[in-house]
């Protein structure tokens, strides 16, 4: 395996700045990784937080015939086809295979066909719909169903296999049998950004897989698994290249092994909800997943569908049965018997111990939200947030009040589970627990246009080199998601006597995307964070890394500027009756 080149884009005075790299690396016979490294992004959407960056993955392979797999995010444009030229005149490219059509893998489909208009584009039925709406100019196709092949030439026969939903419904992977690399986009892959090609380090990756599992395949459990099973009827996969991350070659077994466990687990889950959309290109799908990860922080299982695929009727009954939520995303549907069909299926499956939400995105024709809602009310379920109607292009603002509804409803059906936890505890080991006292404190943070806030009392200095204290943050809060590793925050130290009209504000329940801040008081410290006026103290904060501890993450963080307003007051108290709950 051979390393061809390493370009570098973006510079600051003399020092080059590593912001968007370009690596192409020969990973086997004829065949070409071109790797987009991204290495200072911090997210993806505001909710999925990435501490190492990430990569798109794009590949080359040449039999007699030439394959593209994928092209590159649009932030890539020059540095990919500056780099794809020197591989291959673009015109001698006879495929491009596209995997899925998220931006982040086709946002420059639109400018190689403009180069190279007589490629023949390879996809699943729906990527090819989703395509026509994506370039608006005409273009060679091949739709491929389950089991299609494709024959480049050379031994390099390619294998299709569909696997929807993963995480997007036009999903497919290939498999070269000459090669026996399998190419599965989004699936098995990581937002990690490294120069090395593949899993070389398992010790440094795993965390980075399984948090990207949860956040985007764990929603999808149950076509993980079906895709598996696909996967399965192909001769020995040597290697996964995966559109996200290092390859999956050392540790394939290991890692893919993971995938089956946690997807087992996932469809085996005590309490699910259950998404129901409409897939608009661009909104729909990422207000789902906004809502899917909302609902993950509280413990509960999501199984999302795309009405507008090719759904199963029978299962999709038994899906809505199992559920303790459902959420429905509206779009124009009025035209599309398929989709009225399922949504009539939804709703004639709910049943009066069920959660709902709905949510919508486009106005026009679309199936009238609110008499919607009403049809669901009536069949006696529970309103778990108020409609969410998008008209606009969603902000990051959307995308938060989106995960707290999702948030909200997943609290709602678990609140029985719950209060049976706390009730098991033993009576004397609760107040036992509740004699750990602490101090109070409110905690601040804002990332981009998104701010937050929450009252927290598990606060303790953890060192003194560096200065850095540690608080647990319950992984259901809404400021969770903005306090990922590299965020930065304010710790506002309440005052003894002078610290009730602030905690009785910030412990209020508020609704998805609510201002916390209206009425209170603020500056903005030089992180941006709300500094709370009335607060004894503040301090800025930065979050340097976050341990698993079961329903709370506890988040050691360093200490960088901060000042007291009142020198002689004390920091206010918090004693506990019990230790089960706040």
């Amino acid at each position: 395996m051979v390393l061809l080149t390493d370009k570098n884009q973006g510079q600051e005075g003399t020092t080059p700045v590593k912001r968007l790299t370009i690596q192409t690396v020969e990973i086997d016979q004829d065949t070409t990784a071109i790797r987009s490294l991204d290495w200072n992004r911090d997210r993806f959407d505001i909710e999925f937080g990435l501490q190492n960056g990430t990569t798109y993955n794009s590949f080359l392979i040449c039999g007699e015939q030439t394959a593209l797999v994928d092209t590159s995010h649009e932030k890539f444009r020059q540095l990919y086809f500056d780099t794809l030229t020197g591989l291959i005149n673009p015109q001698d490219i006879d495929y491009l295979i596209i995997s899925h059509t998220e931006p982040d893998h086709s946002g420059l489909v639109k400018d190689l066909l403009q180069k190279a208009p007589d490629i023949t584009v390879v996809g699943s039925k729906v990527a090819i719909q989703f395509l026509e709406d994506l370039v608006h100019q005409p273009f060679k196709r091949r739709i491929v169903k389950n089991g299609d092949r494709l024959d480049l030439g050379n031994g390099h026969e390619f294998e299709f296999v569909i696997a929807p939903n993963l995480h997007w419904p036009d999903t497919i992977f290939s498999f070269d049998h000459k090669t026996q690399i399998l190419y599965t986009c989004d699936a098995f892959g990581m937002h990690y950004c490294t120069d090395s090609t593949f899993d070389d380090d398992l010790s440094a990756i795993e965390k980075d897989f399984q948090y990207y599992y949860e956040c985007l395949m764990g929603p999808n459990a149950r076509s993980v698994l079906s895709a598996m099973k696909r996967m399965a009827e192909l001769k020995t996969i040597k290697m996964i290249a995966t559109g996200h991350g290092p390859l999956l070659y050392h540790n394939l077994q290991e890692l893919t092994g993971r995938y089956l466990n946690w997807s087992q687990n996932q469809t085996k889950a005590e309490t699910t909800v259950g998404i129901f959309y409409v897939s608009e290109y661009g909104y729909s799908d990422r207000l789902a997943q906004s809502i899917t990860n909302g609902i993950v922080k509280t413990g509960v299982a999501v199984e999302v569908v795309d009405l507008s695929g090719t759904v199963d009727l029978q299962e999709l009954r038994e899906l809505v049965g199992r559920c303790k939520g459902l959420v429905v995303g509206m779009n124009p549907i009025s035209s599309n018997t398929s989709i009225q069909t399922a949504l009539s299926t939804v709703l004639g499956s709910a049943t009066e111990k069920q959660a709902i939400g709905i949510f919508e995105t486009g106005g026009g024709d679309d199936e009238p939200t609110y008499p919607l809602l009403n049809k669901f009310r009536s069949a006696g379920l529970t309103v778990a947030f108020p409609v969410i109607e998008i008209r606009e292009t969603p902000t990051e603002n959307t995308y938060k009040k989106c995960e707290e509804a999702g948030t909200d409803l997943g609290q709602l059906v678990t609140k029985e589970k719950s209060i049976k936890a706390m009730k098991s505890l033993s009576a004397d080991l609760d107040k036992a627990l509740g004699r750990i006292s602490g101090g109070l404190y409110i905690i601040t943070a804002k990332k981009g246009d998104v701010s937050s806030a929450m009252l927290a009392s598990w606060v303790s200095q953890a060192s003194f080199k560096p200065l850095g204290f540690s608080i647990a943050v319950a992984k259901d809060r809404a400021i969770e998601s903005l306090m990922q590793v590299g965020d930065r925050f304010v710790l506002n130290v309440l005052e003894e006597g002078n610290y009730q009209a602030l905690m009785k504000h910030f412990l209020k329940r508020f609704s998805p995307g609510a201002d916390r801040f209206e009425g209170v008081k603020t500056q903005p410290a030089e992180n941006g964070a709300p500094i709370l006026g009335d607060a004894l103290a503040y301090m800025e904060c930065e979050v340097v890394s976050r341990m698993d501890c079961g329903d709370h993450w506890a988040v050691y963080s360093t200490v960088y500027a901060g000042r007291v307003s009142k020198p002689e007051s004390l920091t206010a108290v918090h004693h506990r009756k019990v230790g089960n709950h706040y």
